[in-house]
């Protein structure tokens, strides 16, 4: 099993699909938000996904394809 931490930046019209719920159900990737926020018109979130790294690629890629803008992220964000 892999964990891998990304960055989901939302445009405002992504912004009230369930896409994170979708990614943990299309594939087999547990999803963990570590950090958020989320306003009317823009949004981010930092999550923790664990599953084969091979499944985490093409969930990101589904995401991607989505219009979600998609950043890895170094270290722990909540931990420091």
């Amino acid at each position: 099993m892999a964990t891998h931490r990304v960055k989901f930046t939302f445009l405002q019209q992504l912004i009230t699909l369930p896409i994170i719920y979708d990614l943990g159900k299309q594939f087999k990737i547990v999803t963990n938000i570590r950090r958020a926020d989320v306003t009317e018109d823009r949004g981010w979130v930092v999550l923790e996904l664990v599953g084969d790294m091979e499944e985490i690629e093409r969930g990101l890629e589904w995401v991607a394809a989505k219009g979600v803008r998609v950043d890895p992220v170094q270290g722990d964000i909540v931990e420091g």
